[in-house]
């Protein structure tokens, strides 16, 4: 049986997510699990896990891109030892990568490897220009906390009794700004 997964990091990139659903259509995937989560959240990948509980042996995990399914070389490594356990495979329609051939699986590692050295060399980049920026004074990094948001939060836990985390709800801030909030008073 051959089993589609696709993903998108936000609900913004429609798009990407029908262009993905199309192509695994055409593969003739009989079962397609598909979410738009970030590959970072490491918690939000519901769909990806319930397809690789699905997965029995002989079926095929189809994905469009690899950059769609894995965090990062650990990842894919992790992923296609859970399929291999179930003696099952993955192909990549994109690369034309199949790992039920010696050369589907080098390809992938080797891909794999390079992938996330890119994505690395991307990041330090990053980094870098940040840094320049600040040096710059063009980089001022997050807005502070509205000082409203401050007292509100200190009102709804010192008066109110809530839980920094039901203030942090309230006030539509991040539990950690509230947790901040609470330390710095």
């Amino acid at each position: 049986m051959l089993i589609g997964y696709a993903r998108t990091s936000t609900t913004d990139q429609k798009a990407g997510l029908e262009a993905q659903l199309r192509d695994l259509s055409q593969a003739a995937c009989e079962r397609v699990f598909q979410e738009e989560v970030s590959s970072v959240d490491k918690d939000g990948r519901g769909q990806l896990e319930e397809a690789l509980q699905f997965i029995r042996e002989g079926d095929v995990l189809v994905v469009t891109k690899l950059d769609r399914l894995a965090r990062s070389v650990k990842h894919l490594l992790e992923i296609t030892e859970r399929l291999e356990t179930k003696n099952a495979t993955l192909r990549i329609i994109g690369m034309g990568i199949d790992t039920a051939t010696p050369n589907g699986r080098l390809m992938l590692n080797l891909l794999g490897s390079i992938a996330q050295f890119e994505r690395e060399i991307m990041l330090e980049r990053q980094r870098e220009g940040i840094a320049k920026a600040k040096a710059d004074g063009k980089y001022r990094g997050r807005k502070p906390t509205e000082e409203n948001k401050v007292e509100e939060i200190r009102r709804l836990v010192h008066v109110d009794g809530l839980s920094a985390t039901e203030a942090a709800k309230r006030a539509g801030v991040a539990r950690a700004t509230a947790y901040r909030v609470l330390k710095d008073a």
